[in-house]
């Protein structure tokens, strides 16, 4: 067994990213591996037989599946910095907002652009539904709005400092912005927050992604928007 953390990932899968987002603040070294998981090879179901990525596999050849369980676990191996949040409170509104972005955000925005736009075509299924687009592109609105919402009260998004949340939200949103598809001249409140996130060097090897025959727009790698 390789002597190194092993993460198997998708480009735009904002799961992977939010764990590879918790690996470099936490200054793990890690190993990627791109898991074209439409492919559904054999050797990566008997690691997750949801056939989904993330997947990682810690140097001892444990194995860790789920990006909300895997984030909780590098939490508690590696307690600092604490990414969950130091107080009950805290923690509690790290995992609502988390949920709030893997599941709403996800099925209202995610879903409908980046599925629509780029997996599709990966996967052969068609032509993109231009109402799940049209929906996407109303639905990032009020999403970025509760974004400026919560950050014109508190310094990040559950509280004064950096959470899961806000990597979860970055997640997601970094997705959204290769494909050129967040309004941000819309929500200076949000453009603020994600800048600051966008600057911090877990950010960089996301900012680096190209995904094959689909580069992303001039803004997403500029940390000055």
């Amino acid at each position: 067994m390789s002597d190194m953390r092993l993460l198997y990932h998708l480009w735009l899968s904002p799961f992977s990213r939010k764990v590879r987002l918790v690996l470099g603040e936490k200054g793990l070294d890690t190993t990627l591996k791109v898991e074209k998981v439409w492919e559904r090879r054999d050797a990566f179901l008997a690691l997750n037989p949801t056939g989904e990525v993330p997947v990682l596999v810690e140097d001892d050849g444990m194995v860790l599946a789920d990006s909300r369980a895997i984030a909780e676990y590098l939490d508690e191996a590696h307690p600092e910095p604490p990414l969950i949040g130091r107080s009950p409170t805290i923690r509690a509104e790290t995992r609502r907002l988390t949920a709030w972005f893997d599941q709403k955000f996800h099925s209202e925005v995610t879903d409908n652009l980046v599925n629509e736009k780029i997996m599709k075509r990966f996967l052969g299924l068609g032509e993109p539904n231009s109402a799940a687009i049209r929906a996407g592109n109303q639905n990032i609105h009020y999403h970025l709005d509760y974004i400026g919402y919560l950050t014109g009260r508190r310094r990040w998004l559950a509280g004064d400092e950096l959470t899961l949340a806000d990597l979860t939200a970055a997640a997601h949103l970094s997705c959204v912005d290769y494909l050129g598809d967040v309004p941000w001249e819309d929500h200076p409140a949000a453009k603020d927050w994600y800048a600051k996130i966008k600057s911090r060097p877990s950010f960089r090897p996301l900012l680096g992604d190209h995904i094959p025959g689909a580069p992303p727009p001039k803004h997403y790698a500029d940390l000055d928007f």
